[in-house]
């Protein structure tokens, strides 16, 4: 494929420099958008690609991917995160810090977490998509990581790829949550003094609960690891924005999941408010993801080379019981305290 002869079929180029190894070429467009969208995606095969306007020009920027991937950092970001989230679970475990319980659940938050991603990572292979494999990260919060997350390079080639990428994560979180929770609730754990904090449980979680006829009022730390999963899973499938379920509702109704992906952060703050006047008692979570998911709503969702193609019926339907299952995976009140 010559690079500049398959620019000039859909852009008049009137200037051209080098940036190292980035070219940019200065353009008009003369094709329309939905074939400029697909010559960018044919481009990304090959090369980092990037049309964007710079002091007033309209610019593409072109460099040759590197061919060889380097998993240094994945690798030292999995080791940091397996020590945080090995720290905060020891202390699970009652007074006296707890090494081989702390790493028990470290390894079920971090398969939780990481079937999530590689459930993203094998899709877009799929689709010949360029995606990294995850990036685990360490921080100190309750659980001792803020997640994983890959990245994608290129445009995603129609909105069937887009939605089975978005889609592929979250159940195959739900899935691996749900092998997580079956585990710890076969270990045994006991409370050493009384919680200050409680969590509260979603439908698929209590619904795991009574299958397995579980009595106890307590659960192990590798059966909270599975609840984090379920958690994870409904805040990924929020229908805004570039967030899962943003994904999932663009692929389904193209441009019209913009109005939903608007209205959301707007519910999930009366939400909050409703919740926090009927506990009486601070509860920031959903005013926390309220504002996560304005700042997502307020971006666009970038279009697919192809946005005109719908979703076959399959797809459709899967959608919906994704959605299904994900607010089965819905917990009102994550964490309360009992005054």
């Amino acid at each position: 494929m010559n690079l500049k002869d398959e620019i000039e079929k859909h852009f008049r180029i009137y200037g051209e420099e080098i940036i190292g190894k980035t070219i940019r070429f200065y353009v008009v467009p003369i094709s329309p958008e939905s074939e400029i969208r697909k010559l960018l995606h044919l481009l990304s095969q090959n090369y980092e690609v990037g049309l964007r306007y710079h002091y007033g020009e309209l610019v593409l920027e072109v460099k040759e991917v590197e061919r060889k991937e380097n998993y240094t950092i994945n690798i030292i970001l999995f080791i940091a995160t397996l020590i945080t989230t090995t720290a905060v679970g020891s202390t699970f475990y009652g007074e006296e810090i707890n090494i081989a319980g702390g790493l028990m659940f470290s390894l079920a938050i971090m398969f939780v977490l990481g079937s999530h991603e590689m459930g993203h990572y094998f899709a877009a292979k799929r689709w010949n998509m360029k995606t990294s494999l995850p990036y685990f990260i360490p921080f100190p919060t309750i659980i001792g990581t803020l997640g994983a997350v890959i990245r994608h390079r290129g445009i995603i080639p129609n909105r069937r790829a887009l939605f089975d990428v978005g889609v592929s994560g979250p159940i195959t979180g739900i899935a691996a949550s749900i092998i997580v929770v079956l585990i710890g609730l076969q270990l045994p754990y006991e409370l050493t003094s009384p919680p200050t904090i409680y969590i509260g449980t979603p439908p698929i979680f209590d619904a795991i609960l009574y299958i397995t006829n579980y009595q106890k009022e307590a659960i192990h730390p590798v059966a909270f690891a599975g609840w984090v999963g379920f958690f994870v899973t409904f805040l990924n499938m929020i229908p805004v924005g570039q967030l899962d379920g943003g994904h999932v509702l663009r692929a389904m109704l193209g441009e019209r999941s913009e109005v939903i992906s608007k209205a959301v952060p707007f519910l999930l703050f009366a939400y909050g408010f409703a919740i926090m006047a009927q506990l009486n008692q601070p509860n920031s979570v959903w005013f926390f993801w309220g504002f996560i998911s304005f700042f997502f709503s307020m971006q666009r969702h970038p279009k697919p080379a192809d946005d005109e193609t719908p979703l076959d019926l399959r797809r459709y339907v899967l959608g919906i019981i994704a959605f299904i299952l994900a607010f089965l995976c819905f917990t009102p009140v994550p964490f309360y305290s009992i005054k």
